[in-house]
């Protein structure tokens, strides 16, 4: 997934929340880190355009261009032998057509440009402008998956703010691997006050406003696993908006400036031949955040999550995607720093930060379906929960969370099969309406 987010329109039937268990900083709903690091705001429904250099080739996964032609050398004779007089063979029209083709194959870029509009319950209504570029690292390199780097906005009518710039980038052969990502902004939105959620509908007016960033750098081993650290810093002051909140519980850290810093590692394996639309291979994804205050960060605690997908091609404009996630915490965690159900599309037609706990799990299904004319379809369902601490099992209580929908795709990029997505996911609570760039996983 490139870029995504969700409306959410809640049914309001009576239930019990999976974060009920939890200190008043878990009620929070959309924070500012849980944003940056998986959170992505809601509602987009918005044309978009995507622009080539190279050759477009509807629905081919993507294959990496032919290396540069380098001359001949006396260890590596020339194809071509000369002619009967002992002489080198002239170039003509034909050599030069060849030449301007082998050109143009040395430039299999391609632009995604997506000004996508937000109407969200949390943030309000306004727009989100996506731009990813996606290139070769090296033109020599036929073996690396596509690089791509990208930045995306948002601006809404309730004074949220953001910027995030972001990387992936695939090199020496497919033997290293980095990313990174920076954010900067401030959104405005509402918690929740425990005991109050179903009844009275308070709400306390908050604005967070913060930086943060994320660096990896993998490097391949045995078996094509990619094996390497990461970092994660960031800082946030949250204040209140106003309103009237006399008679509601204030968070702690109010108008203080809060710090998370981490140390961890990332195991991956992956087998896919075309990131943006994969039709066969696994990918199989373990990440491990050590957060301390000996490196600099207010809370102590710990982060998990192992994934895994894999992808079968039925026909060959058909595909069938089985996805699972697994994740935990330890120690003492912010609310943001709990697994966010709903957060990076482990199951759709749910409010990113509406249930999340210590642990969760979740398995998906998707069909997907690639028409004429750029369009596809797509159906989908699956079933997750959030458990509230180690001595429960998922079978054992009740916040069980099924999800199931459909939904359209448009083809921006013919090279890479990059998809614009548009979703309609129907939830326990309600449905969630979700557009974005890529595919769900």
């Amino acid at each position: 997934m490139l870029f995504a987010a969700t409306h959410a329109v809640d049914n309001g039937r009576p239930g019990r929340r999976a974060g009920d268990s939890l200190p008043f900083r878990a009620k929070c709903v959309v924070p500012l880190l849980g944003l940056v690091f998986g959170c992505v705001p809601a509602c987009f429904s918005a044309p978009a355009f995507a622009q080539e250099s190279g050759p477009d080739i509807a629905g081919e996964p993507f294959t990496s261009p032919d290396p540069a032609p380098t001359a001949p050398s006396a260890s590596q004779p020339s194809e071509r032998p000369p002619d009967s007089a002992g002489q080198a063979p002239t170039t003509g029209a034909t050599g030069n057509q060849q030449q301007k083709t082998q050109k143009k194959s040395f430039l299999p870029d391609s632009f995604i440009v997506a000004p996508l509009p937000i109407s969200s319950p949390a943030l309000g209504t306004g727009l989100v402008p996506v731009l990813a570029y996606i290139f070769p690292f090296s033109r020599k390199d036929t073996i690396s998956p596509p690089s791509i780097i990208g930045a995306a906005g948002l601006f809404t009518d309730n004074g949220s703010r953001g910027l995030a710039l972001g990387a992936q980038l695939y090199f020496k052969q497919n033997t290293y691997r980095a990313a990174a990502a920076y954010f900067r902004g401030n959104l405005n939105y509402n918690v929740y006050t425990p005991g109050t959620f179903f009844e009275s509908q308070a709400k306390l007016p908050l604005k967070q406003t913060g930086q943060a960033f994320f660096g990896e750098f993998l490097r391949r081993t045995v078996w094509n696993v990619f094996v390497g650290p990461r970092f994660i810093t960031g800082n946030s002051i949250l204040t209140l908006r106003a309103g009237d909140v006399d008679q509601l519980p204030i968070p702690p850290d109010l108008e203080f400036s809060t710090s998370l810093r981490s140390i961890g590692f990332r195991v991956l394996r992956d087998t896919r031949p075309n990131h943006f639309y994969p039709t066969t291979g696994t990918l199989t994804d373990f990440t491990s955040d050590f957060f301390a205050q000996g490196i600099g960060s207010k809370y102590t605690f710990q982060s998990y999550k192992l994934m895994f997908n894999k992808y079968g091609s039925l026909t060959n404009n058909q595909v069938l995607a089985f996805g699972t996630v697994f994740c935990a915490t330890g120690g003492e965690p912010p609310f943001y720093g709990n697994c966010i159900y709903g957060a990076q599309n482990q199951l759709r037609g749910y409010t990113a930060g509406r249930y999340f706990d210590r642990y969760l799990m979740a398995a998906q299904l998707e069909y997907r379906l690639a028409l004429p004319m750029r369009l596809g379809l797509v159906a989908f369902g699956g079933l997750g929960g959030v458990i509230p601490g180690q001595e429960q099992f998922l079978i054992r209580n009740s916040y069980f969370l099924p999800s199931g929908g459909g939904g359209l795709r448009f083809l921006l990029s013919k090279k890479y099969h990059v998809n614009l997505r548009v979703d309609l996911a129907q939830g326990k609570d309600g449905h969630t309406f979700g557009m974005g760039v890529g595919e769900a996983f």
